[in-house]
């Protein structure tokens, strides 16, 4: 549209040289920026090209069709970061992306996957060897056990030569931050994180509350909390489905009352990356005192986008992603934490530009993460919680390596680039699965061993798996990492109290008799060793038939449902290592739990699996049932 009325004069002259005014409202990335241009079109080649629109401008000789070319006038990517005191005390980048981890709580809320108090403080010893930067130890006041865990995490974890923050849930209630303040208190640099449902659908039908006391909670909770501890996350429950006015105002409340994190959670898996994104940026230029504390995002995987929401999160400044090992968690899981970190590592120039506004070839790591433990960290998890991960699993799945096309595995036999965007060892895989330790080899070469696989082991801990190691070395020519691994991770899983103890299994089976197994049992508390005998339609249910003859004559262990039943080879060869992992359900609780076995045979390492759950269950009966977080 021309500056004003062109007179014929003005009409006649060459088009080039007409000075035209143009306002252009551009749609890009979900943001609006408006650009005035003003300048001789034969110029306009000189613009900076990042977006192109045709438009026809007419005089007398007919239409003149150009190419308008325009800059985007994007918001800031520049984050202010401040240097908490656990960036100054452990060298740590103020601003790389802070790995959140939530696997011992988030993660643990996936049915079956309930971890011991023991068994969390494993699996927080090698987060926190990995680099991570926030562990979020426990609910405290779900249970007794949570809060032993929780505080156990920070008198032990929390207090390392360079530790990671322990971090525990609290709802906006003043009994459960006391209680998360107490469990906390041991670590070097505790966090309390505290939330409230923020969006219409939860505040009339869960809390029953209207905005301004949700509002009054906000800054009266984090308020106590800051009372406890410096360093104070909020969470705006279901964030995504709230009004964003609403929530900007919550936001800038929690950071008038104190809190150093604010974190917005995608809490039911419904947004998607743009809208990720945007939400982050109108949060950035609409909360009070943004600029003063860090961003954080949490999300689920319902609609199979978690971690493509926090990359996008992360472009729009968010720095902090809340995320768990294999991704595992409620519903559909949580966003996968060896997704985020190797996408940010393998696709880093990509990052420096969109998210840092720094040169692609930057240096500067975005997460403190060691990726070579991140195979590690996977099958410990898996191990804990009994949730098997997929084959085709990104990062750490079997096949995330494997080439079965001819054309593929001739490309990578040449050059490993040609369809491998990274090297397996970058994520801690060891693909030489060749013989590493046979039966005459001594206790000092398999420590050795143990430690250059990064094993910490206490003297305890190695002859317990040494055992084991010999016990397989005599049915096995060949000791691979992957058995090794499994042998460690049997062995941790055996601290926890056991009431019966497996000793042995005799079955006899065939297509032309009925399978017939006997098992033998010790019940830990009376020292009985007894032997029971069942018939079934295959050998493992005759094994299983005989297990709960065993156990429902000498303990009340009510009725228990197999949910689940899978197994699996360690690795390759008729000789294998074989792993069966099964659910059950305590139908008096409806509480599921999962046990684990592994042998080479795989009769016994059934056995040994159903035996662990039955175990797990009877344990479980003897305390109160968790309380859930999302329950006021």
């Amino acid at each position: 549209k021309a500056s004003k009325t062109p007179s014929k004069e003005n009409l006649s002259m060459n088009l080039s040289s007409v000075c035209v005014i143009f306002r252009i409202s551009l749609l890009i990335h979900s943001s609006i920026a408006f650009i005035d241009v003003s300048l001789p079109i034969q110029k306009m080649s000189s613009l900076k090209i990042n977006h192109q629109r045709d438009f026809l401008i007419s005089n007398r000789n007919g239409p003149k069709k150009f190419q308008m070319v325009v800059s985007e006038k994007p918001i800031s990517n520049e984050v202010k970061t401040l240097s908490s005191r656990h960036d100054i005390e452990t060298g740590r980048d103020p601003t790389r992306v802070k790995i959140f981890d939530t696997t011992l709580r988030d993660g643990e809320q996936s049915p079956g996957c309930t971890m011991t108090k023991e068994e969390k403080l494993i699996v927080a010893k090698q987060l926190s060897k990995m680099g991570v930067d926030i562990i979020e130890a426990g609910f405290p006041i779900a249970s007794t056990g949570d809060f032993e865990a929780v505080r156990d995490i920070a008198n032990i974890v929390g207090r390392t030569s360079n530790p990671p923050i322990i971090c525990g849930l609290a709802r906006a209630l003043k009994k459960d931050i006391d209680i998360c303040a107490e469990a906390i208190k041991g670590a070097r640099f505790p966090r309390i994180h505290t939330f409230i449902a923020t969006s219409d659908i939860h505040m009339e039908h869960k809390l029953k509350k209207s905005r301004e006391q949700v509002l009054e909670i906000t800054r009266e909770m984090v308020s106590l909390a800051k009372s406890h501890v410096d360093d104070v996350e909020f969470s705006a429950e279901d964030a995504l489905r709230s009004d964003h006015d609403f929530l900007s105002q919550v936001y800038s409340v929690a950071i008038e009352a104190g809190a150093t994190t604010i974190n917005v959670p995608d809490t039911v898996g419904y947004t998607t990356p743009p809208e990720f994104k945007h939400l982050i940026q109108h949060l950035r230029k609409t909360v009070k005192g943004i600029d003063n504390v860090t961003i954080s995002v949490h999300g689920h995987d319902d609609l199979g986008m978690a971690v493509a929401n926090f990359l996008a999160a992360i472009e729009g400044g968010a720095r902090q992603v809340e995320c768990t090992m294999n991704g595992i968690g409620e519903r559909a899981g949580n966003a996968a934490l060896e997704e985020i970190v190797m996408a940010l590592h393998v696709r880093k120039s990509y990052y420096n530009e969109v998210a840092y506004n720094r040169p692609s070839t930057s240096s500067i790591p975005l997460t403190n993460i060691d990726t070579t433990q991140l195979y590690k960290s996977s099958r410990l998890v898996s191990s804990m919680t009994g949730m098997n991960v997929q084959a085709n699993k990104a990062i750490v799945g079997a096949n995330a390596f494997s080439h079965e096309s001819g054309i593929h595995q001739d490309g990578v036999l040449k050059n490993k680039e040609t369809y491998e965007i990274m090297d397996a060892a970058l994520v801690g895989v060891i693909q030489d699965t060749s013989l590493v330790l046979g039966k005459h080899s001594g206790r000092h070469a398999f420590r050795s061993r143990l430690q250059d696989l990064g094993y910490e082991m206490s003297d305890e801990e190695l002859n317990k798996a040494f055992v084991r190691f010999k016990d397989l070395a005599d049915k096995k020519k060949e000791i691979t990492t992957f058995d090794l691994d499994s042998i460690i991770n049997d062995g941790i899983r055996d601290i926890q109290s056991q009431t019966f103890q497996l000793k042995g299994v005799q079955v006899l089976a065939g297509n032309r008799n009925t399978p017939t197994a006997t098992i033998t049992l010790i019940d830990n508390e009376t020292k009985e060793e007894f032997e029971v005998p069942s018939i079934g339609t295959g050998p493992v249910d005759a094994t299983y038939q005989a297990i709960n003859k065993a156990v429902s004559s000498n303990h009340e262990t009510g009725s228990i449902k197999l949910l689940e039943y899978s197994v699996g080879s360690v690795t390759a060869g008729i000789d294998a290592l074989g792993e069966v992992t099964v659910r059950v359900q305590d139908v008096e609780s409806g509480r599921i739990f999962f046990g684990h076995g592994a042998d080479t045979d795989v009769i016994f390492a059934s056995a040994m699996a159903y035996v662990s759950a039955i175990n797990r269950v009877i344990s479980a009966r003897e305390r109160p049932v968790p309380e859930h977080p999302q329950k006021y």
